[in-house]
């Protein structure tokens, strides 16, 4: 078995070492003071991965200090989010930021949160829900190797414990798949997680065995030896056509002897006796007269293309075409494509379903398969859009449930994502609950900075698509499998935040209110309702977050605060529940129909009647609103 142990490490000069010895005590110091004053954090899990920050930051990473954002850098991802103080330290000691602002880490004012997150220039992606930060590295190591060509590595520090996580294997398949030996894992193996030992303590083979099985290039050392970290380093800078992960043994708690190895103090900081104690061993190991440590800054191999972005054209549909929006998703996807050089494709191995083909035959260079790994597809397009890529990764929208985690930490750092989940609801026909996506719209709807658009045909997707590449910030496209005739012209106009009216007369005595396959349905409605003599207005709510509240609330007061939603959705959270909260400063009586129950297998048709969305249903419930209205005294 070939393990780095350090049999092979090379001469490095003394005064490195202590440079670096130097540099990792001034971390430990900084963040035993910055926790202590806080009164809560991690100040254990930071004494674990000093040695190997330190080394990272005065040694190994070109990166420019003043200009954390510069395209050149190297990138740096802090996975063991709550290990942030030492994050921050380190930027303190490299002259980025004042070492006095670590006295304000966690309060509230203060950008220096519990866990990192952007609202700092050196932090790209939000980390602290464990298992995250190689996903995202992954898609920052694609960006330069393959899309900007730049020479800049990405180094990826997790903690053992998340290595549990099933996240970071699936990143760990496609990293190595991609051959990526751009990009660098570092896993502090410090052996004891928050509540006991992690699942494999110090074995350090069965890392070794784990990681080589997924095409890494593995080295195991000891994370407290300087010499072996720099070795480790240079060694991971020559390997060629796949991505290297430094297995570091490392002691919790590691310089201050009485916290060493030591259980349960995951999370706890020192008290006032215990700070001093430690404070004062780790200045007695403070070295003297040390050279002063530079941060390298390298220019980048060649400057990545100046990219380009300008207008999506009209469609060019038919008044007689009947097309899903999943096609015309990936059509009008296709053709932001040779128009916007920065919008990037991902796929969760359904291209052909979610018509995400189209771009990557068009663009392969600007397509990665992601395969069924989609908590891993939400976090490469993370790094993507951290690196200044407009990435839209697409799937089933019932799969992205799977990967909710990424998306709350993605809407976290407002990130530049964009989603799109195809076959939502029970419209999808005979496939059966397992494939409907029936709460994909309040899942995405709860993100503070999400925002969600159902667009009903081929016209209203192709706008969706442009609006949501030129949109800064997180984007939901729901789509829907069935194919859907097409209801405007090419030139139609659509707006995030908006809504259209189809059908209004001045004598509509109920407000319908849908989106997608149900629209459609509603339209059905209203030409059986008016044979009927009953007139009722039908809009097309294409925008759910942000919502047409002005428009919703004018055409409520017309019809006399009587409003009926209808939607292919569960009933809590969905299209009717963002309609109600945006009329309820106003006496409008909401009425819903939604999807109440698990569904089943059966023809489209069957399922909408069968679940109480369809047209007949919306006549019934109209006939019940206004019946109950007339008989009120």
């Amino acid at each position: 078995m070939s393990i780095f142990i350090g049999d092979n490490v090379e001469a490095v000069s003394e005064t490195l070492i202590r440079g670096l010895r130097h540099k990792a005590t001034q971390l430990r110091i900084h963040s035993v003071q910055a926790t202590s004053n806080a009164g809560s954090g991690h100040p254990t899990s930071c004494c674990s991965a000093a040695d190997i920050v330190a080394t990272l930051f005065f040694h190994v990473l070109h990166h420019d200090v003043k200009d954390p954002k510069n395209v050149a850098n190297d990138r740096f991802i802090l996975s063991k989010g709550h290990a942030a103080p030492l994050l921050y330290a380190a930027w303190a000691e490299a002259g980025f930021l004042d070492p006095e602002d670590l006295r304000q880490l966690r309060q509230i004012d203060s950008d220096l949160e519990g866990h990192p997150t952007p609202r700092l220039p050196f932090v790209q992606v939000p980390t602290g829900s464990l298992g995250q930060g190689l996903s995202a590295g992954v898609g920052m190591a694609l960006n330069a190797k393959y899309l900007d060509h730049l020479s800049a590595r990405t180094y990826v520090l997790l903690g053992d414990g998340e290595c549990t996580e099933g996240s970071v294997w699936e990143a760990a398949e496609i990293a190595s798949h991609y051959q990526l030996d751009n990009l660098c894992a570092i896993v502090d193996i410090n052996r004891l997680g928050q509540s006991g030992p992690t699942i494999h303590e110090h074995h350090m083979e069965a890392y070794h065995d784990r990681w080589a099985a997924c095409g890494w290039h593995p080295m195991v050392i000891d994370g407290h030896d300087l010499h072996e970290l720099v070795n480790a380093f240079q060694e991971a800078a020559t390997i060629e056509n796949q991505p290297s992960v430094i297995l570091a043994k490392t002691r919790k708690g590691a310089g201050i002897s009485f916290l060493e190895d030591q259980p349960g103090r995951h999370g706890k900081v020192l008290n006032d006796d215990e700070t001093e104690k430690a404070l004062q061993e780790l200045r007695s190991q403070l070295e003297t007269n040390v050279p002063e440590m530079r941060v390298e800054m390298h220019s980048p191999s060649s400057a990545p293309p100046r990219p380009t972005n300008h207008a999506l054209p009209f469609p060019e549909y038919e008044q007689t075409d009947a097309v899903a929006t999943r096609e015309a998703f990936g059509a009008a996807l296709q053709e932001l494509g040779k128009h916007n050089s920065s919008v990037v494709a991902l796929d969760g191995d359904v291209k052909n379903s979610t018509h995400v083909k189209k771009f990557a035959e068009s663009h392969p260079k600007r397509f990665f398969e992601q395969f069924i790994a989609e908590q891993n597809m939400v976090g490469v397009a993370m790094g993507l859009a951290s690196s200044g890529k407009v990435p839209f990764a697409s799937t089933f929208a019932c799969f992205l449930t799977r990967a909710y985690d990424f998306i709350r930490m993605a809407a976290i750092g407002h990130s530049n994502i964009k989603l799109m989940g195809s076959h939502a609801g029970i419209s999808i026909g005979e496939d059966g609950p397992s494939q409907m996506g029936l709460e994909d719209i309040a899942m995405m709807a709860a993100q503070p900075n999400m925002t969600v658009l159902y667009p009903s045909d081929a016209v209203c997707t192709h706008w969706a698509v442009g609006a949501a590449a030129g949109h800064d910030g997180p984007v939901y496209i729901r789509t829907t499998r069935p194919k859907t005739p097409i209801l405007y012209h090419n030139q139609e106009s659509f707006r995030i935040g908006g809504s259209k009216v189809l059908r209004e007369n001045e004598a509509d005595v109920v407000t319908l209110v849908t989106a997608g396959i149900t629209l459609f349905e509603a339209l059905a409605a209203y030409d059986e309702l008016r044979q009927q003599g009953i007139f009722v207005r039908v809009i097309d709510l294409y925008s759910i977050k942000p919502i047409d509240q002005e428009a919703l609330l004018e055409h409520g007061r017309i019809t006399e605060g009587r409003m009926l939603t209808i939607e292919d959705h569960y009933e809590h959270g969905g299209l009717g529940d963002a309609v109600l909260k945006a009329v309820s400063k106003e006496c409008i009586r909401v009425h819903g129909l939604a999807v109440r129950a698990i569904p089943r297998s059966g023809k489209s048709e069957v399922l909408l009647d069968r679940f109480g969305i369809n047209a007949q249903a919306i006549i019934e419930k109209v006939h019940d609103m206004i019946g109950a209205t007339s008989e009120t005294p």
